[in-house]
């Protein structure tokens, strides 16, 4: 991994109005993540975990704090330069898939590409690759509704992938599966990021999973914090 990081956070601060209160969130955040990394993000409910991730992805505005990306500042550019970001640079994967049910896998994985108006053939081919890679070349005509909750996951991964973002961000991706189906999308994370040289910061509730990445920080208080401990890896990449 370069010694540039890939993305940096500065002293983010967030706060939200409730009522006549002010509920403060982030206070005074610093993250650094290098290319290829996977670090993993917890904390108790109402943390700040998802703003956090939203503000990392531009998906949200600090009040206060800077954002880097490979050292050029995002903070503070327009809302159409930062979908562009977005659309090239980063991978979102969400608990739930947020699958389209009128179209196929090969679908719902062209359709970022589609979108960005890509030629149909070469993405088809790249959603196919990825189809693969997930272990769905099956499955490509298939239905969000005639798979499982780990195919659709997966399918929400390559979709994610397949505008070869250098980021992705996971906000609980396997919270919503079985025990077994998270093993499996958790170890096809870990096998990406090192193909692909992909960073991947990852929300989660499961210490389990957590604790397996690269990195494990805690948020408590607005702030984030290293984890406690961090044994040897519970899942096999």
């Amino acid at each position: 991994m370069s010694d540039l990081p890939l993305l940096r956070a500065e002293a983010l601060c967030r706060s939200y109005r409730s009522g006549p209160a002010t509920i403060t969130v982030l206070q005074n955040v610093d993250l650094t993540v290098q290319a290829g990394e996977m670090v993993a993000i917890t904390g108790t409910s109402g943390s700040g975990k998802t703003t956090l991730l939203q503000i990392l992805g531009t998906l949200d505005q600090p009040d206060s704090g800077r954002l880097f990306f490979r050292e050029t500042e995002l903070t503070g550019k327009s809302e159409p330069d930062l979908a562009g970001h977005r659309n090239i640079h980063i991978g979102f994967i969400f608990q739930f898939h947020h699958l389209l049910p009128e179209f196929t896998a090969l679908e719902n994985v062209m359709m970022p590409g589609l979108i960005h108006g890509l030629p149909h053939e070469p993405l088809k081919e790249k959603a196919t690759d990825l189809l693969d890679r997930v272990g769905l070349a099956e499955r490509l005509t298939h239905r969000s509704g005639e798979l499982s909750g780990g195919e659709q996951q997966r399918v929400a991964l390559a979709r994610a992938l397949v505008m070869d973002p250098d980021l992705l961000l996971a906000d609980e991706p396997t919270g919503n599966l079985d025990a077994a189906s998270g093993r499996r999308v958790f170890t096809l994370l870990r096998q990406l990021s090192s193909s692909l040289d992909l960073a991947v910061i990852m929300v989660t509730h499961n210490m389990e999973l957590a604790l397996s990445m690269d990195r494990c920080l805690n948020l408590v208080e607005g702030t984030l914090r290293p984890a406690d401990t961090h044994p040897e890896p519970a899942v096999s990449s």
